[in-house]
């Protein structure tokens, strides 16, 4: 599978989502207290991300 997300603990103690494609970190989520809110967060950006408008900043 060329893209992911992967569930992490980072150096603070808390869980962090980030997302790889083609094992390149594309973006990282803030942080979260427990997995179970990293694991929303995953949860959330894969419903509503379709509907994310492009926006072009010049």
């Amino acid at each position: 599978m060329a893209h992911k997300f992967e569930v992490y603990k980072d150096k603070a103690g808390e869980f962090r989502v980030r997302f790889k494609y083609n094992s390149e970190i594309i973006f990282s989520t803030e942080g979260y207290s427990d997995k179970s809110g990293a694991k929303r967060a995953i949860e959330s950006i894969k419903k509503h991300v379709g509907d994310a408008e492009t926006v072009e900043i010049e």
